[in-house]
């Protein structure tokens, strides 16, 4: 395979797992699939950082 094919599989593959990982947290993983495709390694350690989001308790 060619380089730049292995860096946009790597790329993509991180966004599905950063979606997988936003969803785990009750975030939207379609919005952080796409925030992953620009920001990349970024948008991981912002997942990371960032709470849960708390349940509606009503």
């Amino acid at each position: 395979m060619d380089e730049r094919t292995n860096f946009f599989v790597g790329w993509g593959t991180l966004a599905l797992i950063n979606a997988g990982l936003a969803q785990g947290k009750g975030r939207s993983g379609l919005i952080w699939c796409l925030l992953s495709l620009v920001l990349g390694p970024i948008a991981t350690f912002l997942i990371v950082v960032l709470g849960k989001v708390p349940a509606d308790i009503e």
